[in-house]
């Protein structure tokens, strides 16, 4: 894909080969000018202030919600700091009173696994965990047979952070609808890779970040159904306009979205995200998965031929990951000798997902190349080439 003009930090840095979008992405100008006029032209606060600068940050700020709802087709979405605390806010704010089972995964990110083994661990919830093959591959019947009437939660991610992995979401939600069971979708490694539907999952909730998709760093969403949206408890964190009034006798909270935006919000990483949505739809997200999956098959291809090298995941890659090791080596060791060789900026240790890790029997971690629309066929056989050097001291 021709895009890399519209990256200043490729421009400014022309031999970086960037290949930890997983972790974070790089910025188009669009996006950095969005949040550049928010701070130059019309600073303001939204639902609180009258006047004109304040009028038009509010409605910037809500334009911006409806895109990004629109993006990822859902009714609803709340504002956060990022997936995690999207991911944290359901987690704490389901009840469990009727309902205490939770059914996960162990290759999930800590982000949604920490708090879940607290609550596991104060006699919450109930969790159970479903393990997928060495491969890191999931079957809908390992859910099927920990889903119950006593599930209150499904809690799995789209696309693994580990090794890009994709599990049967569509039959996941099927079968935790049976079973009357809400779910919740870690979306932070898909949204910004493939087409994301809510509605048309059917899932009550999906968790996501702005800075993995392009966007701006300290903006995250929780997209839900309205139904799904109005279950949960009071605010995660209360303060000023999560209340429709309150007095020191009663408490009368607002609806959501706004009951879960105490205080004020991230404005300019809002609009800054909107545009980011804006970009991917121009640039087509099917053609940006398309583009991904290719690349990574390309390395992978090329990771096979190397005697000493280990590749984790499937034979053919789902998506835009690459996760691999080289003989014994450390994994920041190989990742910081392929940096010099080649430019190549790698992820390499546990990727927060530590229990998944071990089980797929790498409890050191492993190297992770991850792919995305600015990435090129050239850079590719670059990184592969910086590996086969690395195996040949390494392996």
């Amino acid at each position: 894909m021709d895009v890399r003009k519209d990256f200043p930090m490729l421009q400014n840095n022309p031999q970086l080969i960037y290949f930890d979008n997983a972790c974070t992405t790089l910025k188009p100008k669009s996006v950095v000018d969005a949040e550049r006029r928010y701070y130059e032209e019309y600073c303001g606060c939204a639902g609180r202030s009258n006047h004109k600068i304040g009028k038009r940050t509010e409605d910037s700020f809500e334009d911006a919600r409806k895109k990004i709802a629109a993006f990822v087709g859902a009714e609803t979405i709340v504002f956060t700091k990022n997936a995690s605390e999207a991911l944290n806010l359901v987690i704490q704010k389901t009840s469990f009173a009727k309902r205490n089972r939770v059914v996960s995964t162990v290759l999930e990110h800590h982000s949604a696994l920490l708090p879940l083994l607290v609550k596991r661990d104060k006699k919450e919830l109930e969790l159970a965990i479903v393990e997928p093959s060495k491969q890191g591959v999931f079957d809908a019947e390992s859910f099927k047979a920990r889903v119950n009437k006593q599930t209150a939660l499904v809690v799995v991610h789209a696309q693994s952070n580990s090794l890009g992995t994709r599990p049967p979401l569509k039959e996941i939600v099927g079968i935790a609808r049976d079973a009357g069971a809400r779910v919740l979708v870690d979306g932070a490694q898909s949204v910004p890779h493939s087409s994301t539907n809510l509605k048309a999952l059917g899932a009550d909730f999906i968790a996501f970040s702005g800075h993995k998709m392009l966007g701006p760093t300290g903006i995250g969403c929780l997209a839900a159904s309205r139904d799904a949206v109005e279950s949960l408890d009071y605010p995660f964190l209360a303060g000023g306009e999560t209340i429709e009034a309150v007095s020191l006798e009663k408490i009368v909270w607002a609806k959501p979205p706004q009951r879960f935006e105490a205080g004020i919000q991230n404005y300019a990483g809002a609009i800054g995200l909107a545009a980011a949505c804006d970009y991917l739809t121009v640039k087509d997200i099917h053609k940006v998965e398309a583009h991904d999956k290719a690349l990574a098959s390309r390395i992978a291809q090329g990771l096979r031929a190397i005697e000493g090298v280990a590749l984790y995941g499937p034979q053919t890659p789902e998506s835009g990951v690459v996760t691999f090791n080289v003989g014994k080596a450390s994994p920041h060791e190989i990742a910081l000798f392929v940096e010099r060789g080649c430019g190549a900026a790698l992820r390499s240790g546990v990727f927060c997902a530590e229990p998944g890790m071990k089980f797929l029997g790498v409890p050191k971690g492993a190297v992770r190349a991850s792919l995305y629309l600015y990435n090129t066929e050239d850079e590719c056989d670059a990184f592969v080439a910086s590996v086969a050097k690395a195996a040949a001291i390494m392996a």
